[in-house]
C-alpha cells in the first residue's frame, strides 16, 4: 500500500469517531460512534445519559474521562470500537465513502498525542510508531464490506 490517508479531517472527515453519524449501542441511539464509545466506558446509566446528551462529541469525550469505569474496559474496548464502526460503515453513503478509499492505508494522524487509536505526528511523538488501532479497524471493516 503505498496511498495513505493519514488524517481523519477535511474530505477524510467522515472516517472520525467525531463525524455526525448516528449508531445505536444496546438498543440505544448515539448521535456519534464517539458518543457511544465514550458511554460504554461505563455500566451506569445515568452516566451513559449524561454522555449521550453531550452537546459535542468532545464534550462527549471529556465526560467519558470521568465515568466510573466498567471493570472489563481493557478486554472489551477495541470489540466495542468494532462493533460501532460495523454500525457507522454498514449501508448507505458512509460505507460507499469507505470502500472508495480502498487502496489506501487509515492511519488516525493526531497531534493529541493517542498513539494507541492513531499515530501522534507531533514533535515530542516524532517516531511514528503508533497502534493505528482505529485505522487499523476501518481497513478490517472496508475488507469486511468489499
Amino acid at each position: 500500500m503505498n496511498q495513505v490517508i493519514a488524517s481523519f479531517d477535511q474530505e477524510n472527515a467522515f472516517l472520525s469517531n467525531f463525524y455526525p453519524s448516528p449508531v445505536v449501542y444496546e438498543g440505544v441511539e448515539y448521535p456519534t460512534v464517539e458518543h457511544a464509545f465514550q458511554a460504554a466506558k461505563t455500566l451506569d446509566n445515568a452516566e451513559r445519559v449524561r454522555v449521550r446528551s453531550a452537546a459535542t462529541p468532545g464534550l462527549a469525550k471529556r465526560l467519558g474521562r470521568k465515568v466510573a469505569l466498567r471493570s472489563d474496559w481493557e478486554q472489551t474496548k477495541i470489540d466495542i470500537m468494532r462493533r460501532l464502526l460495523v454500525e457507522k460503515f454498514k449501508d448507505g453513503p458512509l460505507r460507499t465513502a469507505l470502500l472508495a478509499t480502498d487502496p489506501a492505508a487509515l492511519v488516525e494522524g493526531n497531534r493529541w498525542h493517542d498513539n494507541f487509536w492513531g499515530d501522534c505526528r507531533c514533535q515530542r511523538c516524532s517516531k511514528r510508531n503508533g497502534s493505528n488501532v482505529l485505522g487499523n479497524l476501518l481497513m478490517e471493516i472496508r475488507e469486511m464490506l468489499s
